[in-house]
């Protein structure tokens, strides 16, 4: 596809639902748990990750966000933020052990442009937009002075590993998953970053 097809433009509350569907894809199964253990009695999974897209109270939502679209349809998203600098203080113990290892990771680059989610919908996969997408947080890194780009991806999903290389990013470290039913993988969770295009 020409990359001039794909129109990226920044998400509103309105987009909540394709912001919880898309962040569904990109975190095998993790986001539909953390949502079933907030929900409450009247409240589905995805009415919570909906209302957690749409808020402005966590990272996962629509201020942190950006579209994809191809033809006026969205296509993709790409939610990413920078890191505090020196790391907030977290007590794991209040967090479920499966996000341990994320959180430790993140700990290790401060300061970076995070990219929390990255994700398009099957039917545009293999188009070109993930890497439109990864542009335009190189180019939002350099705009809020961020000198690297950080990610984290599952060592089993070779597909991304592979798709990451090739856009330029390297392992940084690595950390053990916590096996867990809600997803497929074991093994390692690799941190990648990526020098940002600062001036």
């Amino acid at each position: 596809m020409d990359p001039a097809a794909i129109c990226i433009r920044p998400a509103t509350p309105q987009d909540g639902l394709h912001i919880a569907k898309l962040g569904q894809i990109a975190g095998h199964g993790i986001p539909d748990f953390l949502w079933e253990q907030a929900a409450e009695p009247d409240q589905s999974p995805m009415d919570v990750g909906i209302a957690r897209a749409t808020s402005t109270s966590s990272s996962f939502s629509y201020r942190n966000s950006f579209l994809a679209e191809v033809n006026g349809e969205i296509a993709g998203l790409l939610i990413a933020y920078p890191l505090p600098d020196p790391p907030e203080v977290v007590d794991l113990s209040e967090v479920p052990a499966l996000l341990h290892p994320l959180i430790e990771l993140e700990q290790r680059v401060p300061g970076s442009y995070y990219i929390n989610i990255l994700a398009t919908y099957p039917q545009f996969q293999n188009q070109g937009i993930g890497s439109r997408l990864l542009e335009h947080a190189d180019a939002v890194a350099a705009d809020m002075k961020c000198p690297k780009l950080s990610l984290q991806v599952f060592e089993q999903n070779q597909d991304a590993v592979r798709f990451y290389l090739r856009e330029g990013f390297q392992v940084f470290a690595q950390k053990p998953a916590v096996p867990h039913p809600c997803y497929p993988y074991t093994g390692d969770i690799l941190l990648m970053t990526k020098q940002s295009n600062l001036p």
